[in-house]
């Protein structure tokens, strides 16, 4: 695969990083993410996504836009009020760069239906907002040997991973939360509040952590960190990282030994 002239152009900026280069850019371009949730988090990472000229994107959400989302999710104008995000966030990326082939899914992943939307990814990013959906987007990574960028936000504190339990040795997000959190229940951004900035941080974040498993094996930069979940404060602010560790007993993977 190479690059036309106008993506050259356009990419100019990374290609003349040393730790990216044009073996880089390329496989940015024959990339494709499946984006999980077209939110707080979903909206500035699909931002930075697409800027980095990730060539497909399916992006999935069962919400629609509310007047309450413009205050951190970006993508979305007065004017997208009341319309489903993944096809208002679907349409941005088409306004953005009309190079990138985009699809729009709206409904909520759970069951078979995670497997069946997420297969054929390279990598999938999850911002969703509910334990149930992430543990189903977990398992689904794992039986179809999809690498996994998992984010979320509440207040002034985030969290960003790269999950691999499809690999030996490596840990899933199953592995982290464990079992007990398969249900709906889960903190809001209605109920406890969020800094719209704060979203912007932990989005564009996960956007690197992604990229990062993008170019792996292609450029310097493509260190995936699998298993290191980066602890993210907006109040002191700081930075924090723990690792963790596969778990023998974890239902998500712990009988899967897909080689890379």
């Amino acid at each position: 695969m190479s690059l036309s002239p106008d993506r050259l152009d356009r990419f100019a900026r990374h290609i003349v990083l040393p730790e990216l280069g044009g073996a880089g850019q390329v496989a940015l371009s024959g990339a494709h993410v499946t984006l999980v949730g077209c939110g707080g988090i979903g909206s500035p990472a699909l931002q930075y996504l697409a800027g980095a000229g990730v060539g497909r994107l399916t992006l999935i959400d069962s919400d629609v836009v509310d007047v309450t989302n413009l205050q951190r999710q970006t993508i979305y104008g007065e004017a997208d009020l009341g319309r489903p995000k993944a096809e208002a966030a679907a349409d941005w990326v088409r306004r953005f760069d009309s190079a990138i082939e985009v699809r729009a899914v709206t409904g909520r992943l759970g069951g078979n239906a995670a497997a069946q939307h997420l297969e054929g990814a390279t990598l999938v990013l999850d911002g969703c907002d509910n334990f149930a959906t992430r543990l189903a987007v977990s398992d689904a990574c794992v039986q179809l040997g999809i690498p996994l960028t998992s984010a979320a936000l509440g207040r002034f504190q985030g969290q960003v991973a790269n999950f691999a339990g499809h690999l030996p040795g490596e840990s899933c997000y199953r592995c982290f939360v464990g079992d007990a959190f398969d249900s709906d229940d889960c903190d809001t951004c209605a109920a406890d509040g969020v800094l719209g900035a704060m979203a912007g941080w932990i989005g564009t974040f996960a956007a690197m952590h992604a990229v990062r498993v993008l170019v792996h094996g292609h450029a310097a930069l493509g260190d995936p960190q699998w298993g290191k979940l980066h602890l993210l404060d907006g109040l002191t602010p700081s930075l924090r990282t723990m690792r963790i560790v596969k778990d023998a007993e974890c239902r998500g993977c712990s009988s899967s030994q897909t080689v890379d």
